[in-house]
């Protein structure tokens, strides 16, 4: 299942990270700042233009929704829609962190199907698709992925730029079994805790949106973890409203969903 999908998807976040990572080391980013006063630069719009071509040209019938393109309301009719993120974590490409991915995910009926996400500053890649397992991938090193089995002394991942007062005080609440914090960027956080090295990430903030969860979860669920909404349910996907109004927590175990 999906193997056309998985390879189409790998040679897009590989292109686009070449392109990413030219622009990078130029240190012409060509920032502008969007209406919703997020920054974009020039690229995030090389990249999902790239992305989109290849998707288009692979698979034609799919529904398409990325960061940087207007929004093709007809996607909301198809089963399969490709959600993407050129570049997750703009704030951290900026400040040349190097804590940002390109994430590429694919929905069926709302659900979250494959998963592609690449740290271009590294050339890692993590993936998955449904139930066929997740995967590292780096150069030749290719290791099939889990979460781990922490129930106690855990560690949470945070935002370097958008971690808040809310989410400090859950921290806190559950300070008996939360015992470390690691500042992470972008979704990386998914891809460590799907990879055993951390188990928990709370996300509090409403400004998160479907590209910015898709390919994650698909990762996040299939080593076996979860991706929930407050009330418990996994956020669904190609909706007409795009935000994650919300908010998630990633766990590694269902007894790790601290609320």
């Amino acid at each position: 299942m999906y193997e056309k999908e998985l390879s189409v998807a790998l040679d897009a976040v590989r292109k686009a990270g070449k392109i990413i990572m030219e622009i990078y080391n130029s240190n012409e980013l060509g920032v502008e700042i969007k209406e919703d006063h997020s920054p974009v630069t020039k690229a995030d719009k090389a990249a999902d233009k790239l992305i989109s071509e290849i998707l288009k040209k692979n698979f034609p019938d799919y529904g398409l929704l990325t960061e940087e393109s207007v929004d093709d309301k007809s996607r909301l009719k198809k089963d399969y829609v490709w959600i993407v993120d050129p570049i997750d974590g703009t704030k951290e490409y900026v400040a040349h962190s190097g804590e940002f991915t390109v994430n590429i995910g694919l929905s069926y009926k709302k659900m979250p199907v494959l998963g592609v996400i690449l740290i271009p500053v590294t050339g890692e890649i993590y993936y998955a698709t449904k139930n066929g397992g997740a995967f590292y991938l780096n150069q030749e090193l290719l290791v099939k992925i889990h979460v781990n089995d922490k129930v106690s002394d855990l560690t949470t991942l945070v935002s370097r730029f958008h971690s808040n007062p809310t989410e400090q005080a859950m921290i806190q609440k559950h300070s008996d079994k939360i015992k470390h914090q690691v500042v992470v960027g972008a979704t990386i956080k998914g891809c460590y805790i799907a990879h055993g090295k951390a188990e928990m990430s709370y996300r509090f903030s409403s400004n998160t949106k479907e590209w910015d969860t898709c390919a994650m979860q698909a990762i996040v669920e299939e080593a076996g973890g979860f991706i929930l909404k407050f009330d418990g349910t996994p956020i669904v996907y190609n909706r007409e409203d795009v935000y994650n109004k919300d908010g998630y927590v990633i766990c590694n175990r269902k007894e790790n969903f601290l609320l």
